[in-house]
């Protein structure tokens, strides 16, 4: 990262790096333009730990600290399985005081020209407002479901071979390690999903009493198959007790499985604990089987928005990183004017074993923004989606649909927890 100091927004602050004896006030700093309510002692000594001080940034007015912005270091699963280098954008704010003065603004020009200089082709983030970002050239590149599903009226049917799994309790800090193992075989096999380096295995274990709700502590199943572990599911149960039985809610956390019958074992599982009636699952993935199992999907309350915002920081080099799953043969013409470096025509070749993709003189198949194309990137959004928009222009006849194919992925991309 650099380290230059001098760079100074609009507004006369100055950008300078995160320094270890700042952290405290870098970060309340942060607390205060979410709200001010201070976080549990335990997840915050979490976030100053996995802070990575040579990606982050913070804006001072004098001795104030009045914005904040990291990264973090990710490797994110993107189609045909690869994992490509990724700056994982966080803890991006700016005070009351200092808003519309351009300051955000210098803030992104800075990490992106970092991200560029480190020689990662991707910037990912998740936007608590996701109307600022696609100025910056981020697309939103995966959703997610929420549902609440009702389990006293809705039923679950299981594959062949979900009867041979056994489930048993076990406390979340003593299986962290094999649940963590069926998590790293799982990330390759999804776009979107980020390998976890450590000390984020810590992230499911959180769980500050001041933010249970009146739910139980955190509580914990693995599912094993001739002694190996094939899935887990993390959760609390909030109780409730009325004259017209119990009526409890299951609060799933986290759940991974291998195979159809342990996903099925699992989701069983927690569809039937005993005195309770809802279960409630937040950031789930948009095609996770559970929801072909059911008997009412309409009794499942399901929502979905936005999830993981994609930006490519190198056209070519994410363009060429990624499978695709029908031959592609395409020059794009690809407006960036945050990134010029990425404006201009790119042939991109390639099919499921490999791609490439550099600069071209030839004529333009498909004209698009670089925002489409993080829209795009991971496979969940189509190309055809959105040049029915009239965001992605065909200019050669049939070249959109090719291209929307090849684009596409088998299975949703989807970000499995948030950073």
């Amino acid at each position: 990262m650099a380290t230059e100091t001098t760079v100074r927004p609009p507004d006369g602050t100055i950008l300078r790096p995160l320094e270890r004896d700042v952290w405290d006030t870098w970060y309340a700093s942060l607390e205060r333009a979410f709200g001010g309510v201070p976080e549990a002692p335990e997840e915050r000594a979490l976030w100053r730990d996995l802070t990575e001080f040579e990606h982050s940034f913070g804006a001072w007015d004098g001795d104030a600290c009045v914005g904040t912005a990291g990264a973090f270091s990710f490797r994110l699963t993107v189609p045909g399985g690869t994992a490509v280098r990724a700056a994982g954008v966080t803890m991006v704010s700016v005070a009351a005081t200092h808003r519309r003065r351009g300051l955000l603004t210098s803030m992104m020009r800075r990490q992106l020209d970092e991200v560029r200089a480190l020689g990662w082709p991707l910037a990912v983030l998740t936007a608590s407002e996701p109307a600022i970002y696609g100025r910056f050239g981020y697309g939103v590149g995966t959703y997610h479901v929420n549902a609440e599903v009702d389990t006293a009226r809705v039923r679950l049917s299981v594959p062949p071979g979900t009867d041979g799994v056994r489930l048993r309790y076990a406390e979340p800090a003593d299986v962290v390690d094999a649940c963590e193992a069926v998590y790293a075989r799982t990330v390759g096999r999804r776009p979107g999903m980020v390998a976890r380096l450590p000390g984020w295995e810590r992230l499911g274990l959180l769980d500050p009493a001041s933010g249970r709700d009146g739910a139980s502590a955190l509580q914990c199943v693995v599912a094993e198959r001739a002694g190996e572990v094939v899935g887990y599911a993390r959760f609390r149960v909030r109780p409730r007790w009325e004259t017209s039985g119990h009526h409890g809610t299951v609060l799933l956390q986290d759940t991974e499985a291998l195979d159809p019958a342990a996903h099925a074992a699992v989701w069983r599982f927690l569809f039937d604990i005993d005195l309770t009636s809802q279960l409630v699952a937040r950031g789930r993935p948009l095609d996770e089987a559970w929801q072909y199992l059911v008997s009412d999907i309409r009794r499942c309350g399901v929502r979905v928005r936005d999830s993981l915002h994609v930006r490519l920081v190198d056209v070519g080099a994410a363009l060429g990183a990624r499978a695709y799953q029908a031959p592609v043969d395409v020059v794009l013409d690809v407006e960036d004017a945050f990134c010029p470096w990425n404006s201009g025509r790119w042939r991109l070749s390639g099919d499921t074993t490999g791609a490439r993709c550099e600069r071209t003189g030839d004529a333009a198949d498909l004209a698009l923004s670089v925002r489409e194309l993080g829209a795009g990137y991971l496979g969940g959004t189509t190309l055809g989606a959105l040049g029915a928009a009239g965001l992605v222009r065909e200019v050669r006849a049939g070249a959109l649909e090719r291209a929307s194919v090849a684009f596409a992925s088998t299975v949703k991309p989807w970000l499995p927890h948030m950073f």
